[in-house]
């Protein structure tokens, strides 16, 4: 049996307890969602007549697929934007060059500073007034911010993932004749990129979300699509439900994969042994079957 290090394994007693206070807190969300959905009753906004309109192929055809796929679009280029500027700006903030250190440090620290919604407002204002962008300009005002923002952060995790790496792995690379540029962009970035690969995906959850702020600049999105459709018709409440029931449907398919990969990554290295085998991880080959009181494979136990 093994315990964690952060806290003792629970007994009988502390067991019964976390099992109570699960039951409570289930007991509490069903008493909160029945006072929700009772209160909305009461209002009428539980009536059929309100849920009609997103059972319809149409609604979905017209409206809130054509904003889904906008939503996707700039969120796999700000995806895509955020790799490649967080790499450049990364390996930047790593340079042993003082004028680039400093530079892309300054450059990171800025756009991570800035809130989103400023930067979307900003862009959006410059696209489309100073450099005349006529077509899509929210979306590429949307795509801008999300890239400067999140790659900023993206930046932060690779540079944070290279420091974490074991200092033997620039020495192994030095010992083969590597340059110290050559070590980080050949020996360290690509581990540091597995190592932080379930915090990457955790970071385009971020930027799928964030996509949804390009309502506030009229950029065509699953938001302002649900809006746009359901404000004629009075069912606001309902449209805001189906679109957040899409957004956590995606989100939730992009944790799990977040979770897999955490998985697997982890289960890299571990040494398998057979069942009833008493070998120690590092042991001296040749050393497997020390008996006890004995020699190797029961050799030599006279000695």
């Amino acid at each position: 049996m093994s315990a964690s290090v952060l806290f003792d394994t629970p007994g009988p007693k502390a067991r019964r307890n976390i099992i109570l206070i699960n039951i409570l807190g289930a007991v509490v969300i069903v008493a909160v969602l029945w006072w929700t959905i009772s209160g909305l009753a009461a209002k009428g906004q539980m009536a059929p007549g309100k849920w009609d309109d997103f059972l319809e192929a149409n609604t979905w055809v017209d409206y809130l697929l054509p904003g889904l796929a906008n939503t996707l679009k700039a969120a796999a280029l700000a995806i895509v934007g955020s790799v490649v500027f967080g790499l450049i700006f990364g390996i930047g903030r790593l340079s042993k060059n003082k004028l680039i250190n400093v530079f892309c440090s300054i450059i990171v620290e800025f756009f991570r500073s800035v809130p989103v919604l400023l930067m979307i407002v900003f862009f959006n204002i410059f696209f489309s007034r100073n450099l005349q962008i006529s077509s899509d300009s929210a979306m590429w005002a949307v795509v801008a911010a999300l890239v400067f923002y999140n790659g900023s952060v993206v930046a932060e995790l690779i540079r944070s993932g290279v420091r974490n790496l074991p200092k033997g792995q620039r020495e192994a690379g030095t010992a083969i004749g590597l340059t110290t540029g050559q070590c980080l962009r050949a020996v360290e970035i690509p581990q540091a990129l597995v190592a932080m690969l379930p915090a990457l995906i955790s970071q385009f959850v971020v930027i799928l979300k964030d996509s949804a702020l390009g309502y506030i600049i009229s950029f065509n999105e699953l938001l302002f699509y649900g809006r746009t459709y359901s404000s004629p018709n009075g069912n606001v409440l309902q449209a805001l439900i189906v679109v957040a029931a899409v957004f956590i449907i995606i989100n939730f398919a992009l944790s799990k994969l977040a979770t897999i990969v955490s998985r697997r990554l982890s289960s890299r290295g571990e040494t398998k042994t057979k069942p009833g085998a008493r070998a120690l991880v590092g042991a001296p080959a040749g050393l497997d079957d020390v008996e006890p009181g004995g020699g190797a494979g029961g050799r030599n136990q006279n000695r």
